[in-house]
């Protein structure tokens, strides 16, 4: 049954911000549950937890609100012997708890004059509130949740998701969303960028939660990167065409522009390399959001992302005036948005580009994490609403054959990223489920929906009635039992 756990004091106005409203409103309770309405089966040869990071703002914002404001908060769903038990807490950042305290917000968001903020608080881009609500990953068995203008990193117990606190490895500058978890050896791998030369750092945590390796990677100016990628020997990070202007920031402005005229360029970094061993590779210009999965071929390193047709595009007529620049820069379809491939001749230093797909506008993709570093064949996609950053439904691609399955979630019902769960004893790649959360606009609620990756089209194997609506949000990740900490290892 569900029990309120705690509903956290809110100064929320109502108004009509489109990602404020709807499927995008926030949440301020907190939930135990077990015992849901569950249609259909939930299989019971997974034993796990998938955790999806959202972004639900407490107070009003100090100037324009941006989704990527919003305070972390988690919601979790733990499967194992075919039952289910959900919880959600928001994570419990100094940001979070300065503005509970004072009743109101304090710091700026990304869109907003830094000057205007009452506080500045941690890392490398403390003019914004680190609210820990981009990623989360599970490392060292615990979770970690990470912010994407690197921010200090939270831990959270994978049983509880009690805030556990920062970890001491952490550096001056934080660190980025999307670090890397090489499931291979336990190893993550993160990155930050700030203001300041040499404006990126790059580093190896061991599975033992401790600091192993971190180098400086100079760039020539300050940039706006977001994902890295990694193999078994090398660790790819990017220097996109966008950044932030040099007289902007002495000026106290944050807003990047994207120069269509410069090459993109790639760091290819033996994973414990020093500065002195990094390779750069050009390529064509873009912006990339998120990288599937790289491994390598010979000579090459094979990397796999989402290129974008136009990183900077026109405001977005279909939303209201005040909304319209910030929407097109959040629609996958303005974006234009697809499955590419860069290869890098680590003999040569050439680069060669393909795009994989032609029809979709897709993006924030998963694979089977146990291929992660290695040559895969199946990705996993989310399509977007247009107009909205709202997900809509899963296209799985067959990269060796070519071939494509889909699946709608239905008018309405929008998803979330949707991790690979890999059954007992698996046969095949593909071999398992997919899992997202789904809020229905219709029904007033949001589900938990397994689908099986061998056929996405036939629809849910379970859905599981959430005890409440939760908002959309973006990245998730899917953990196997004995990668979490003793206390939730099934016995």
């Amino acid at each position: 049954m569900p029990h309120l756990i705690n509903r956290i004091p809110a100064t929320l106005s109502d108004n009509d911000h489109p990602y404020l409203t709807g499927a995008w409103t926030p949440n301020f309770d907190e939930y135990d549950a077990d015992d849901m309405q569950v249609i259909g089966k939930i299989p019971d040869d997974i034993d796990g937890i998938y955790v999806r990071n959202t972004e639900n703002p407490v107070h009003d914002a100090i100037g324009r609100y941006h989704p990527f404001d919003g305070d972390g908060m988690l919601h979790m769903i733990r499967f194992s012997e075919g039952k289910a038990e959900y919880k959600n807490r928001f994570v419990r950042t100094r940001g979070f708890e300065a503005e509970q305290e004072a009743g109101r917000s304090l710091w700026i968001g990304c869109m907003g004059n830094p000057k205007k903020s009452e506080r500045h608080g941690w890392g490398a881009h403390s003019h914004i509130k680190d609210s820990s609500s981009t990623d989360v990953v599970v490392h060292a068995g615990n979770i970690l949740s990470t912010f994407w203008q690197c921010g200090e990193g939270y831990r959270l117990d994978p049983q509880t998701l009690d805030t556990l606190g920062i970890d001491g490895w952490v550096p001056l500058d934080g660190i980025s969303a999307h670090p890397k978890v090489d499931p291979a050896t336990g190893e993550l791998l993160f990155f930050n960028y700030s203001t300041h030369a040499p404006y990126m750092h790059y580093g190896v945590v061991g599975p033992d939660n401790k600091l192993k390796h971190h180098i400086p990677v100079e760039l020539p100016g300050p940039r706006l990167p977001h994902d890295m990628c990694f193999s078994p020997n090398y660790s790819i990070l990017n220097d996109f065409p966008m950044f932030w202007p040099q007289a902007a920031l002495d000026a106290g402005f944050y807003i990047p522009v994207f120069d269509k005229n410069m090459p993109s360029r790639f760091a290819v970094i033996p994973r414990y390399g020093k500065p002195e061993d990094i390779k750069w590779f050009e390529a064509e210009s873009t912006y990339v959001l998120h990288f599937m999965n790289a491994y390598e071929e010979g000579d090459e390193l094979v990397m796999d992302g989402y290129f974008q047709e136009d990183p900077r595009p026109a405001p977005l007529k279909s939303v209201a005036d005040e909304y319209q620049a910030m929407a097109s820069n959040l629609d996958l379809h303005s974006l234009k948005t697809h499955l590419h491939r860069w290869r890098f001749n680590l003999a040569t230093g050439q680069t060669i580009e393909e795009r994989l797909y032609d029809e979709e506008i897709v993006e924030f993709g998963t694979i089977n994490q146990a291929y992660a570093g290695q040559k895969h064949r199946y990705v996993y996609s989310v399509t977007g609403e247009d107009g909205y950053f709202l997900f809509t439904g899963m296209i799985k691609h067959d990269l060796e054959t070519g071939a494509t399955q889909q699946f709608e979630f239905g008018e309405g019902r929008y998803g979330s990223e949707a991790p690979f769960i890999a059954r007992k004893n698996a046969t095949s790649e593909d071999d398992g489920y997919l899992v997202t959360f789904i809020t229905d606009m219709n029904l007033d609620r949001s589900e938990c929906v397994l689908l099986d990756a061998k056929n996405i089209e036939a629809g849910p194997v379970c859905q599981i009635i959430l005890p409440h609506r939760i908002c959309s949000g973006t990245h998730a990740v899917w953990a196997n039992a004995d990668e979490l900490s003793p206390s939730v290892q099934t016995a």
